[in-house]
């Protein structure tokens, strides 16, 4: 069957490679990275919902968090190293790899979703304990993760699609998408947690219904498509030419995020040592980050696509303009962040250590204690992001899974056994290796980058004697 694309799909790809670098990256980009910023929120009103039924109610969210973190990364490690596939052939404009590869990363995607329906619903208690994770959170929130391991299997084929959207540029569609689901989850919540006075897991259930909503969508979305990216079942076999690439990309993908979401999982349990409620003042530290860095992530979740797609059309030196491009905006993002969160930063940890009984004037402190030193990594973070986005666009899956796991099993859990250790030092040492673990990760992420763009200028300049007229 001949594969071609829509008129939509064709005109994003020439607007893609082709228009001012600047204007492509603000218009495909910026959405995202305000959906990213509005999924942070929705994280920080799901902690405030938690905190008006109590401080262990938050210190429960903010461990299963990473815990399902560990979970969520398969299927965004097969949506990462299926975009890049699938935007390197887009770019290159061989659509009947497109078409394969759109089939196959869906198949993947509901065989990974069941895989963990099956091994994890039926043994979440012991998986927690496996963990490690205290049993005071298990009992308290032992409920809610049943129902967060529900969400994340149907949420495993949702994150594929919307990064197969985000590949078509489709970045308002993502964003409307989204806020929709927002809007509901947090409607739900607000009545389930003010009205209904219920418990953790109800704030779970309504997030399991926006993702079932999200899924509807995307069903009947891929149902109306048209062009390249209607998975047909012609197309769903999973062969070994097709497969084998997109598993290559995915796996350093997702291993790099499981094993960060566990270096969380053992800071959590290490901050332990400092008390239950300094484990919630870290998630809401880390809430709170995302402010700011949520920003960076859109923007790494658009570029990436950008950046293989120009590489598949061979536009070697636009994409090394995409970078610097991006570190500039990542870079005032982290500016801009780093002022506006210095002046409110009393006002949050406030808002988050009120609970519904009282204020809670230690939890406050501890916030305080843990990000005021956390925040002064805002723009060494952005540069990572920029970094990595280059590097997933080229398909350097494994340099950076090398930079992410670093900055936690390097810069993170070592530092924080050395101030327990070695200091005196109490809560604040949780704040301090957090600054230590940012700024290092972004010191390290400008080490790794600086041969990859001597590589691929290299790259650009043999295309240009390649093409370059005889006799010139």
């Amino acid at each position: 069957m001949t594969a071609s694309p829509s008129r939509q799909d064709e005109s994003f790809r020439r607007y893609a490679l082709e228009a001012p670098v600047l204007r492509v990256l603000l218009s495909t980009c910026g959405p995202l990275a305000l959906f990213q910023a509005l999924q942070n929120i929705f994280k920080i009103l799901d902690s405030l919902m938690a905190s008006h039924i109590g401080a262990d109610a938050v210190s429960a969210v903010s461990c299963l968090s990473q815990i399902t973190l560990m979970i969520t990364a398969l299927g965004s490690g097969l949506a990462v190293g299926g975009s890049i596939k699938i935007s390197e052939a887009y770019g290159r404009g061989d659509y009947q790899a497109v078409r394969k590869r759109v089939a196959a990363v869906y198949t993947l995607a509901v065989l990974a979703s069941l895989a963990v329906a099956l091994t994890l619903i039926p043994f979440a208690e012991g998986f927690l304990r496996l963990l490690r994770t205290p049993e005071d959170l298990i009992a308290a929130g032992a409920g809610y993760f049943r129902v967060e391991i529900l969400t994340l299997v149907i949420q495993f084929f949702n994150t594929v699609y919307i990064a197969i959207e985000r590949s078509r540029g489709h970045a308002k569609k993502i964003l409307a998408l989204n806020m929709t689901v927002v809007v509901v989850k947090l409607g739900l919540s607000a009545f389930f947690v003010y009205v209904l006075e219920s418990g953790l897991m109800m704030i779970a259930v309504a997030t399991l219904i926006g993702q079932g909503l999200m899924l509807c969508y995307a069903l009947a979305s891929m149902h109306g498509d048209e062009g390249i990216f209607r998975p047909a079942l012609a197309d769903a076999r999973l062969k070994q030419e097709i497969v084998r690439p997109i598993l290559q990309l995915s796996y350093p993908i997702a291993a790099e995020k499981m094993l960060f979401a566990a270096g969380k999982v053992i800071i959590n349990s290490m901050s332990g040592l400092y008390g239950a409620l300094t484990v919630g003042a870290l998630g809401i530290s880390n809430n709170i980050g995302g402010l700011t860095t949520s920003w960076h992530m859109g923007f790494t979740d658009g570029a990436a696509p950008l950046i293989s797609q120009n590489r598949g059309a061979e536009k070697y030196r636009r994409t090394i303009t995409i970078y610097f491009w991006l570190v500039a905006v990542n870079g005032f993002i982290g500016l801009a962040g780093l002022a506006l969160v210095s002046q409110c930063l009393p006002f949050l940890a406030r808002i988050f250590a009120q609970s519904k009984n009282a204020f809670d004037q230690g939890f406050c402190d501890a916030i305080i204690a843990i990000h005021r030193w956390e925040m002064v990594g805002y723009v060494t973070l952005g540069i990572n992001s920029a970094t990595v986005a280059l590097l997933m666009g080229y398909g350097h899956t494994k340099l950076t899974m090398a930079l992410n796991v670093s900055r936690v099993f390097v810069f993170r859990v070592p530092v924080l056994w050395a101030f327990q250790n070695f200091t005196s030092l109490g809560q604040e040492a949780v704040g301090m290796t957090m600054m230590v673990s940012n700024v290092s990760t972004g010191l390290m992420a400008i080490l790794v980058v600086i041969p990859v763009l001597r590589r691929i200028r290299r790259l650009a300049g043999e295309q240009e004697s390649e093409t370059m007229p005889q006799g010139k």
